[in-house]
Parts: C-alpha cells; structure tokens; sequence
C-alpha cells in the first residue's frame, strides 16, 4: 500500500510546535525559589559558526552556513541598490520596483500562478528595496528547496513587471500619501528628518503625487537592469542542506547570468545638517498632547567610539536609563521617553531624542531632557551606572547570534558595507574596555546642544508655557499635501 506524503501545512505545524516546546522547557515540579536565591550560569562565548563564502564566475558571492536542526532553508540577497540612487523627480521609483519584482509574477509564470506554487509549497518569497539595499528572500521545507530556489531565481532573473501590478503599488503610494498626515508620530519623525538632512536629500524626501506620475514602466525596467546584476548581489542560504547539492542548485540558476549593462558607477549621497539649530513646530489643534524630536546630525558604526557611544545610549535610553528615571518616573512628564545615537553603516545617523508628553507639560519636558543630557556631559557618571551599562549591552549580546540565520545576515552586511569581519567582536571587546572618561569624553565630543534642531508636534492652544519661552523664534511648519 502506497502511503501518503505528509501535507506541507502538517509538516510546518509540527516544525512550529518543536521550536515553541525547545524554547520552553517544562517547569521543574519542585518549590519556587526567591529570586535572590537564583544562580544563573556565565553567558556563553559566542563564536561564529563554521560558513562557506566562495564567488561565481559571474562576481556574485555566495555564503552557505549549514544548519540541520529543522528541515528548513532560507536564504536572502544583498544587492547594491537602494531607494537613495533613484532621480529626485522619480520619488518612489525604487519602491515599485522592490515591490513589484515580487508580486508582479515572472517572465515565466505570472503573478497568479507564481503565488499558487509558493502557497502549494509552503513557502515564501519576498522582495524590497530599503534606504540602501535590495534584497530578495525565500523560505523553503528542505524537500521543496529546487522548485523554490528556481523561483526565486527567476524572481530575480526575470521580472515580468507587469502594469497591472505597477499600477495597484502606485495606487497604494498615492493612498499612503493621502493619510501621511493622520499620524502624529509619522509626521514627527518625517519632518525632523528633512529638518537635519533637508527637504531634497535622499535621505529624507518623500513621495509625491508629482514623483509618482514621472515613474512609468520604463524607468521601472531601467532601473532594474542598471542595478540588479550578479556582481552586485550577495547571496545567502542557511539550513538544511547538502553543500555539493546547493552549490550546484546555484551554479544551475545563476552561473550563465550575465549583466546586459556597465556596472554603474555608484556614489554614495553625502549626508550634512541643514538646520544648525531652532524650535520647529507643526501645529494639529485636534491633539492633547505633543510628540517631539531633538537632537543633531550623528555618525556611523565604524567611529571608533562607537562602543563608548554605546554605553553613553545605555546610560540615557531604556527602564533604567535616566531619562526614564527622571524625566517619567520621577517627574512625571512623558507617556514615553528615549534618547540615543543612532549610527547607520556608510553615512551619517543621528542622536536623537524625544518622547510623548501632555500639551501643558511640553516645555518642561524639553527642558528636562536638555538638563539630563547637559548634566551628562558636565558630571562624571557613578561605577555603579557605568557597570549596569555596559552589562546590559554584554549580556544581551548573545542574542545577536541566537539563530545562524542572524549571523550570516551580519556577516552579509559587513562584507556589503565594507566592515571587518570581526567587527561585532571588536565592538564587544570597546564595550568591556569603556571606562568613566570615555564617557563624558564621548558626551562633551558628540552630544552638541549648540546644534540641536528641535520639533514639536502639538496643539498650540494647549502649550503653556508657550515654545517662545524657550526660543522667541519659533517656526512653523506647513505640512499640506501638494494636490495630485
């Protein structure tokens, strides 16, 4: 008698509960002990794990980390594109084009029978565009793994680019622009960032009606093709496979691929601060309260301070940081509170600040936090802060490698922007070495309150004392929406 092979939904039901019983190991049927009497085991050395990096003749490079504890691959792309290279009048371009590589089926199958194999398999197959990178993903059963990968390779390969479905992601761009101001927190974070990197930089222009219409199937194809070629990809896959076998799966769908442009010559956009300093406001008179931002043009990971820097946003942000302590629970003047610096990998972050506060209390909340950050730079924090610190970053660093999944996406990333491999480790290693004077080194050297730019996005009725009691020059914002 032929038996019957196990259903996909059946199989990833059973992985699913085999996870969710590892993570929870049964209760011990003894007493409860008082959590003074607990011991907890030194963390573990992390170590990366055994991986293959080799590269196609093509230039496309490959890392595979093998991983047999479930029957399951995944695999994901870096690709050297990003929504910062597309033209200041196509705003949006790279949008439609992440996402409509996907759902806009391939030259082979269309969209319909494209999602029908996946959803047949049980599998997945995304694809984006962020500020920086590209990236097409997939997650397969191990059994499934040479109909997936094929689409996802033709994902990749051969786009249909259809405009039935330019169209509907263009019709939800429109419809995103027509609700962007419904949210206080969306236009708080929206504005701040044209305040620091201004209006028309990459970095922080927005779609419009206007960018939209420039975009029409062409640019679309254009931009594909200028940017999506094997030696701009980084491609990675982890689970349960046979090397020899996935290295062959590859070399069948990707080694004949051959760019039919040049490789372009990419500059990375510059990022500066356009408002060196100011009170910006952003009047919605339906509010009771007011989101506000502060802060100034920051740095990226590989300052070599970064680590110090790092222990000074564990000393500011979270449940034990001082301004929860103080500006929340002490005084009682925010819904929520945080303040860090924020790095990004190959231009400028920011240190930024902020929180949530009731319309009557906004002033005193700004001042609090200006008064944290000032106290900061100019008195020396306590052993006992310095030591919750940076055991709050150690301890949790562990969990920067729980899955092999999360290791080879870092591993990924630093080869995509250039980082040494040991990166994270000599970051682990800054963080131990950090003393008192890094810190206020590092606080009087990057937390600059001559050059804050703050926003404040509020109720003007309700504000008092008024925002001029801080700055008599206080600019107002128009946030209307272009007409299409």
């Amino acid at each position: 008698m032929k038996l019957k092979k196990t259903p996909k939904w059946l199989a990833l039901m059973a992985i699913a509960l085999f996870i969710v019983i590892m993570s929870h190991p049964m209760a011990m049927a003894v007493g409860a002990k008082h959590y003074t009497e607990l011991e907890f085991p030194p963390l573990p050395q992390v170590q990366l794990p055994d991986y293959d990096r080799y590269q196609l003749d093509n230039g496309m490079v490959v890392y595979l980390v093998e991983d047999h504890q479930l029957p399951l691959i995944y695999g994901t792309t870096l690709i050297k594109t990003g929504d910062r290279l597309e033209p200041a009048d196509q705003v949006g371009l790279a949008n439609i084009v992440g996402t409509v590589l996907r759902i806009g089926g391939t030259q082979q199958h269309s969209p319909d029978k494209l999602n029908e194999i996946i959803e047949k398999e049980a599998a997945i197959i995304e694809s984006s565009i962020s500020t920086s990178s590209g990236s097409v993903g997939f997650n397969s059963l191990s059994e499934d793994i040479d109909t997936v990968f094929n689409l996802f390779a033709e994902v990749i390969r051969y786009p249909a680019f259809g405009q039935k479905q330019i169209q509907l992601v263009k019709n939800q761009l429109e419809g995103s622009i027509v609700r962007r101001n419904d949210n206080p927190s969306d236009i708080a974070s929206r504005e701040f960032s044209k305040l620091i990197y201004g209006e028309n930089s990459p970095y922080a222009r927005t779609v419009e009606y206007q960018t939209l219409a420039n975009i029409d199937r062409k640019e679309i194809v254009n931009f594909y093709q200028t940017y999506y070629r094997p030696d701009r990809i980084i491609l990675g896959i982890v689970g349960d496979f046979e090397p020899n076998q996935i290295k062959q799966l590859i070399e069948q769908t990707f080694g004949d691929w051959q760019p039919t442009k040049e490789n372009p010559e990419v500059s990375i956009p510059q990022a500066t601060q356009i408002k060196d300093s100011g009170i910006f406001f952003v009047n919605q008179p339906q509010l009771s309260q007011s989101n506000i931002l502060l802060g100034h043009l920051g740095g990226q990971l590989n300052n070599p301070d970064y680590p110090a820097i790092s222990v000074l946003n564990g000393l500011l942000n979270g449940f034990g940081g001082r301004l929860y302590k103080e500006v929340r629970a002490n005084q009682g003047l925010a819904y929520s509170v945080y303040g860090y610096w924020n790095p990004a990998y190959d231009y400028p972050g920011v240190f930024v600040a902020g929180g949530q506060t009731r319309s009557e209390t906004t002033v005193a909340f700004l001042e609090s936090i200006t008064e944290e950050v000032e106290r900061l730079r100019n008195q020396p924090i306590t052993e006992a802060e310095l030591a919750y610190a940076k055991e709050s970053i150690l301890n949790s660093f562990v969990f920067n490698f729980q899955q092999p999944s999360q290791t080879l996406l870092r591993l990924m990333r630093y080869e995509y922007y250039n980082y040494p491999e040991d990166f994270i480790f000599t970051y682990q290693q800054g963080v131990k070495d950090t003393t008192i004077k890094d810190i206020q080194r590092v606080a009087q050297k990057y937390l600059q309150p001559e050059q804050v730019v703050t926003l404040v996005v509020g109720n003007s009725e309700e504000i008092e004392p008024p925002l001029s009691s801080l700055d008599k020059k206080v600019t107002q914002l128009d946030i209307t929406i272009s007409p299409s």
